[in-house]
């Protein structure tokens, strides 16, 4: 059993709380300061019993968020995105608390598999320069970022993963895009929990990968993974090393 703080109590943290309780974790404290009867601030006291935090709140806060757990000296789960520009401040924020950190812009241990096929497609593709790539991304009309971190992390996957590739445009594009870049696109509206695709065009053919979300369930069970991963760890870590430790 872990001891979990919630950090932003939305649709994500609802999800959280009840799968959390399915798999047999304790839910010590909600903090929001938004919802009636949660904990409205994030500090040592209020975290006192929690082992591992999970965070899902706003790119506006996560920062902040990240240094007030820091100081309360507890591991966290970043599910939260939109603050990759800050990742170098956030790695010395862990490595100064000696805290435990997981992020990842989407948690879903479907969609993470999606990226360890788009990562053997691309080394397929990297010798077969007659097909450009591109990739798009669909999201529900209240999602705070875009790119997603979905989309951010593709596109850093494909340009990884293309010699020819070396730069990921995520903006409208009203002009011709140049060979060495890959298009990502973003489309907002309806409640789509979230659709990436990523496609391999040629004159002869279209080559689709697709990941499709059916809810928010993926993303919150991989959440509780990962905050099973972390428990009792210090230290800076990825998806990545939550996937390993599932697959071993």
């Amino acid at each position: 059993m872990v001891k979990i703080a919630l950090i932003g109590y939305g649709k994500m943290g609802k999800i959280i709380e009840s799968m959390a309780k399915e798999k047999g974790h304790e839910i010590c404290v909600i903090i929001d300061p938004n919802c009636e009867g949660c904990g409205k601030e994030i500090n040592e006291s209020t975290l006192k019993d929690a082992e591992v935090c999970i965070d899902y709140t706003h790119p506006s806060v996560i920062i902040d968020n990240i240094k007030k757990v820091a100081a309360a000296g507890k591991n966290v789960v970043v599910g939260t995105t939109g603050w990759y520009d800050k990742m170098d401040d956030v790695k010395k924020i862990v490595e100064d608390s000696g805290i435990g950190l997981i992020w990842s812009g989407n948690f879903s241990i479907g969609v993470n598999a999606f990226f360890k096929i788009i990562e053997n497609a691309a080394e397929i593709f990297n010798n077969l320069d007659n097909y450009d790539v591109m990739a798009n991304e669909l999201h529900h009309k209240n999602k705070a970022d875009s790119p997603s971190g979905t989309a951010s992390m593709i596109g850093d996957i494909l340009v990884k993963g293309i010699d020819r590739k070396d730069k990921v445009v995520v903006e409208m594009l009203d002009r011709k895009i140049e060979d060495n870049e890959i298009h990502v696109a973003s489309v907002r509206g309806g409640s789509i929990p979230g659709t990436h695709s990523v496609l391999f065009d040629s004159l002869q053919d279209t080559i689709e990968l697709k990941h499709t979300a059916r809810g928010r369930e993926g993303f919150a069970f991989g959440s509780v993974l990962a905050a099973e991963f972390l428990n009792g760890k210090k230290g800076f870590f990825g998806i990545d090393d939550l996937m390993k430790d599932i697959i071993r």
